[in-house]
């Protein structure tokens, strides 16, 4: 699946937490729908050809988007160990704030 990347697009973290600041490490990504699958703390997640994702996981989820200026190479980047196509899943190098978009 091909999976495009908007240089100043929106980026999403979904956690089964309540915070405001996005620790290093931590994953995103531009994929709404991949970001909220992540939120409820699946242990298997897959995807389809056309985008359609299945797992499962049962916690209660947050979606959050990052917000703040984030650029790639220097803020975050790509996972270097995914299993997903390229564009999926980035890292984040360093704390970036986040604003609680909603629960899920």
């Amino acid at each position: 699946m091909v999976i495009n990347i908007e240089p100043n697009g929106i980026w999403y973290h979904g956690s089964n937490r309540v915070f405001a600041e996005l620790r290093p490490n931590s994953t995103v990504t531009q994929w709404k729908e991949l970001a909220e699958a992540f939120s409820h703390q699946p242990t298997r997640l897959s995807y389809d050809d056309h985008g359609v994702i299945c797992h499962n996981g049962k916690e209660p989820g947050y979606l959050y988007r990052i917000d703040e200026p984030v650029e790639i190479g220097t803020d975050i980047y790509q996972h270097p160990r995914t299993v997903m196509d390229p564009n999926a899943e980035f890292l984040t190098r360093r704390t970036l704030k986040v604003k609680l978009i909603c629960k899920l």
